[in-house]
């Protein structure tokens, strides 16, 4: 298959379409692969949860699925790629637990660029320690999709994994890389992963590490999770989570002075940024109705220990990033 979409190929819509493709996948994988084994570093993201589940299909116990946690996940995150690939779908799945190796790197570290280098390189020590000890290994799968192709003419280095060892000589398996990312949610659905798991927003590389904004500090990400997951449940109760594209709380390294049960009270604020965007180069604000608003700022300040305040971001981009870090 080449690297380029044919005039002739439908858009997957249906869940029919989304079948038939899977079959032919299927088939493709099992002539491409034959008795060997393949390596997916499985993040738990849409693209990589839809190869590992289309390739379980395929190929079973030959996928050997590597998931890192690097401490930077989102609240239930590795949980879920345990329990929908670990337990449901008896995946090989090697889970690694490397929170303290990350933030111990990045203890003092600031300045964003090298926070995301130093995230970046280490996923990929680790990684290649993992796949290093592995034998018989013949291929890699990645979930490279379209628009990666496209945008870079490759592959994306910081999404997938872009150092493997040159020894390692592997042929890639990358069975959606000729979709959208709305047609990998499609054959997502037909292949029974999670609604949650298949439409979870887009969430970058080094996860909540540009989120806690400036040097990292294990009360101060904790603080982020736990925001971060309340402003998530009252999207999904309040119907917002279909309708906003990104949304998320970042927390910067400052505090401010308030009063808690009658004592003074510093902690960090929590900020909330939600934004819609067709292509990601530009994005607008999202309207939250203020009663919501109210509602989880009450909870996040109450129940988060740690934060005493709730901004809201109102810039669009441009002028602002997406991201803040």
């Amino acid at each position: 298959m080449s690297n380029v979409r044919p005039e002739s190929m439908a858009r997957i819509t249906t869940p029919e379409l989304a079948h038939a493709f899977i079959e032919e996948q299927v088939a493709a994988v099992r002539a491409q692969v034959g008795d060997k084994k393949v390596l997916l570093a499985l993040s738990g993201g849409v693209d990589s949860s839809v190869v590992a589940a289309l390739l379980i299909k395929a190929i079973g116990k030959q996928l050997v699925c590597v998931h890192v946690n690097h401490g930077l996940m989102r609240k239930g995150e590795s949980e879920q790629v345990i329990e929908v690939f670990g337990k449901a779908m008896d995946a090989n799945l090697i889970y690694i637990d490397a929170t303290d190796r990350f933030l111990d790197l990045l203890a003092g570290v600031s300045e964003p660029e090298r926070k995301r280098k130093i995230i970046g390189a280490e996923f990929i020590k680790v990684f290649d320690e993992e796949a290093s000890k592995l034998e018989g290994i013949s291929f890699l799968a990645q979930g490279t999709i379209y628009p990666d192709i496209l945008e870079s003419k490759g592959v994306k280095a910081h999404h997938n994994v872009g150092g493997l060892p040159e020894e390692m000589h592997m042929e890639l398996v990358e069975p959606v890389k000729l979709l959208y990312k709305d047609e990998v949610r499609v054959v997502g659905e037909a292949l029974g992963l999670p609604h949650g798991m298949v439409y979870r927003q887009p969430f970058p590389g080094p996860g909540l590490g540009v989120r806690c904004l400036g040097a990292i500090t294990r009360d101060r990400l904790h603080a982020l999770r736990e925001a971060d997951a309340i402003l998530r449940e009252e999207f999904d109760k309040n119907g917002l989570a279909g309708k906003v594209w990104q949304y998320f709380i970042a927390v910067p390294d400052m505090k401010s002075v308030g009063v808690k049960d009658g004592k003074r009270y510093e902690g960090w604020p929590a900020i909330i940024r939600a934004v819609n965007t067709t292509d990601a180069m530009t994005a607008t604000i999202e309207e939250i109705p203020y009663p919501l608003l109210h509602h989880i700022t009450d909870r996040i300040t109450h129940e988060v220990d740690g934060i005493n305040r709730v901004l809201l971001d109102l810039t669009p981009k441009p002028i602002g990033t997406i991201e803040w870090e």
